[in-house]
């Protein structure tokens, strides 16, 4: 089966063909840096990452570009409010860069936990304001805007497609729903190129139509086509960002060049934490530091248990794949606490594998191994061109595992084991980019010498009977998180 992606835009599933094979042309839409990323950042951003990772699985050479907003997107996420980066500075008492420094590079470190790959390309906002002007001069002159006071709108009315995607009419638009109403406006609808700035707003530039700053949505469509072309293949984002954000950038990027903007359009659903909608302003966002880091229980502003502890990255990037990235997640901490003995099962067989390929004898291949194993492959690959579907993906490689375990009960050879190691590995490693906090320090493979040693010396003194230094031994590497285990075929970590 060839991939199939649901693309957004057509409301089903469709063969994914690319403009110029093998190259894939993607735009996901990046964050807003003015503050700690949060769960719903690491819902998104897992999300591409995999979908990413299985096209250069697949044998395609992605080209990957993800934005960075730092100036123009305002509180309300239309046309009013303040900017958000700006509002933040003000609070802080610091330059808005400043802020954008500050929460770029924590953003970055997070997604480095997550072990996601970096986007070929990072455009910011602030370094494209004259291709921005341009392509509003070149909407005005087609005329799609028109300016008022200082300040260029949008005019919806000249577009006919505009809904496309979201499926919205313009017509049935309520006034101050989602869209903000403005005496300077034409139409409800019509949404902000470029907004007027006084002095008073540091973040501004001049343009001809005055002091001020690009609107948004004028971002996005300016970046994704200067890196990618004024046609390109994928465009992702949240499906929060659908509406307005992502038909703005429809219409003008279309309005603009007379061609088709995105050919697909991908987008992932939100998130919520015990069953309640995540947000910052509802006091209950959990940033990924926190999930990550934090020694103590976590609770929202009224004072309410949202999680009892952290869960490395890894879990928190697994929990995330058990889902479609088209379905909602439910952060909690029983659910986390699945994930986690899930994950780190998955780890385990993958570590019992290679220890027990290492160890085997060489011997012929077996039908009884590669048989399944192929048709485990199959599977895998079935599930990850479904539509990404990393959960179907995940199941497939859990029964890898239970099966591994019983080919090394059974004594089968090094190259069926190495074989079934090398899969598990490409799975967990390659395709969804899983790795575990021990896996990631440097220096393992002296660590696993030392760690080694001590479970022999551990494994002598129970023979010996000194369970003194036996539990010293074990408490003492469970107390830097390596726990030991006894198995019929030795211990174990």
């Amino acid at each position: 089966m060839g991939l199939r992606v649901y693309n957004t835009l057509g409301r089903k599933l469709e063969a994914f063909t690319p403009l110029d094979p093998p190259r894939v042309s993607m735009y996901v839409c990046g964050p807003t840096v003015y503050g700690h990323s949060h769960l719903g950042h690491a819902k998104s951003y897992v999300a591409f990452d995999a979908i990413v990772r299985w096209l250069r699985f697949s044998g395609y050479q992605v080209n990957y570009v993800q934005n960075i907003t730092d100036v123009g997107h305002l509180t309300d996420d239309a046309d009013e409010g303040e900017d958000k980066v700006v509002a933040e500075a003000r609070r802080r008492g610091l330059h808005p860069m400043a802020v954008v420094e500050t929460y770029l590079r924590s953003y970055l470190d997070d997604m480095d936990a997550l072990n996601l790959v970096r986007p070929d390309i990072m455009p910011r906002a602030t370094g494209h304001i004259p291709e921005q002007i341009e392509q509003i001069q070149t909407l005005i002159e087609r005329g799609h805007a028109y300016e008022v006071g200082g300040s260029v709108y949008f005019d919806v009315a000249s577009f006919p497609d505009y809904g496309k995607l979201s499926g919205r009419r313009v017509d049935e638009l309520e006034a101050g729903a989602r869209v903000a109403v403005g005496v300077e406006k034409r139409n409800p609808a019509d949404f902000a190129l470029w907004k007027c700035a006084d002095e008073s707003h540091i973040m501004r530039w001049p343009s001809p139509w005055g002091t001020g700053f690009p609107g948004w949505h004028v971002e996005c469509s300016t970046m994704s086509q200067k890196y990618l072309g004024e046609t390109f293949d994928i465009h992702g984002g949240g499906l929060e960002n659908q509406f307005p954000h992502h038909e703005c950038e429809i219409a003008q990027a279309e309005a603009a060049t007379g061609k088709k903007f995105a050919r697909y359009w991908l987008h992932n659903n939100m998130c919520t934490i015990n069953g309640q909608k995540m947000g910052k302003s509802l006091g209950n966002a959990v940033s990924l530091k926190d999930i990550f880091y934090t020694a103590e229980p976590l609770h929202d502003r009224d004072g309410n248990l949202l999680l009892e502890r952290a869960f490395e990255p890894a879990v928190v990037k697994h929990f995330i794949l058990t889902s479609h990235y088209r379905q909602n997640l439910d952060f909690s901490n029983d659910a986390l606490k699945a994930a986690e003995s899930g994950s780190y099962k998955l780890r385990d067989a993958r570590r019992a594998l290679v220890e027990a390929a290492r160890k085997a004898e060489p011997t012929p291949p077996s039908d009884a191994v590669r048989t399944p194993l192929a048709e485990f492959e199959q599977r895998f690959t079935d599930a990850m061109n479904d539509d990404f579907n990393t959960a179907s993906a995940i199941a497939v490689a859990f029964e890898l595992a239970r099966e591994s375990g019983k080919w090394i009960r059974e004594g089968a050879g090094k190259d069926d084991l190495t074989q079934a190691a090398t899969l598990m590995h490409r799975w967990t490693d390659e395709a969804l980019g899983l790795r575990w906090r021990e896996e990631s320090s440097a220096g393992s493979d002296d660590r696993d010498q030392v760690v080694g040693l001590l479970a022999d010396l551990r494994q002598e003194a129970r023979q010996q009977k000194d369970f003194a230094l036996s539990d010293r031994i074990r408490d003492g590497l469970k107390a830097i998180g390596i726990e030991l285990r006894d198995t019929p075929q030795g211990p174990t970590w």
